[in-house]
């Protein structure tokens, strides 16, 4: 999702919730290459949106991770 939103695949172009997937998915991946595509294009997202964009973007991620636990 976080690519598509960057890329306006499929959606309207969008960084604030391209950045929120990506964090939310770099949060998630386990370390190695996943994990540094995602901080990777989750920067590239942050490059182009304004700091009270990014804290908002990372709130709802927070907001969305607390909402759904990960599975045991």
């Amino acid at each position: 999702l976080g690519r598509m939103y960057g890329n306006g695949r499929g959606v309207p172009q969008d960084d604030m919730q391209a950045h929120m997937w990506l964090n939310l998915a770099a949060s998630r991946a386990p370390t190695g290459a996943l994990r540094d595509d995602a901080v990777s294009a989750r920067d590239l997202a942050a490059d182009r949106m304004n700091p009270t964009q990014i804290a908002e973007a990372e709130r709802l991620a927070r907001e969305w991770d607390a909402a759904h636990p990960r599975e045991s």
